[in-house]
């Protein structure tokens, strides 16, 4: 490893880590403000890092990493239920709507295919399954989306909506989660 280079994250799993973070710990690196935000679920350990630059007007991002994708969430391999709520919900779902969103993985048409599935209805899933398809024809990426925008059309972050509480045939938010979760799991659309 490279004298002097820092290596962040939650999980002691992490190859080659000297600082260990927690929700809410900040630092920078270079003007860019980072705050941590524990995710778990996906694994027990997962962090979330919000970004943001004062000096270059009121852009952030959030690397996401396996805890929020394009349209859809990681699976519950260390976690609950409860947990991704508290982390989309809670979390990830009261930073600022202009937030731009960087995950871990490209897995957005099919995360948009199931979206449909559960809100066939949801003009902004239709409309961002036709952006995405344009996207990838021309080979460009499909991220990073919004805060705001998946807010529209990510059914594990409309957990609350009577849509997808219907199509999950639950009356709460978390079990709700739980059902359209275990339902993706074993989507062929």
């Amino acid at each position: 490893m490279h004298p002097g280079l820092k290596v962040y994250g939650g999980d002691d799993r992490i190859g080659a880590l000297t600082d260990k973070v927690e929700h809410n710990t900040q630092f920078k690196i270079g003007k860019l403000n980072v705050q941590c935000l524990f995710t778990p679920c996906h694994t027990t350990g997962h962090i979330c890092y919000f970004i943001t630059a004062p000096l270059e007007g009121n852009d952030s991002v959030v690397f996401t990493g396996d805890t929020l994708f394009l349209g859809g969430c990681g699976r519950f391999f260390e976690g609950t239920a409860e947990q991704m709520h508290k982390a989309l919900i809670e979390i990830l779902g009261n930073l600022p709507d202009q937030t731009k969103v960087f995950c871990g993985h490209e897995y957005s048409l099919s995360n948009l295919k199931f979206a449909a599935h559960v809100e066939p209805d949801n003009e902004e899933v239709k409309k961002k399954i036709q952006w995405s398809e344009s996207q990838r024809g021309e080979k460009k990426p499909t991220v990073p989306s919004t805060i705001y925008e998946e807010k529209l059309y990510n059914p594990f972050m409309r957990v609350n909506q009577p849509s997808v509480m219907k199509h999950a045939k639950k009356n709460d938010a978390i079990s709700t989660m739980k059902a359209i979760r275990q339902e993706k799991d074993n989507f062929k659309g």
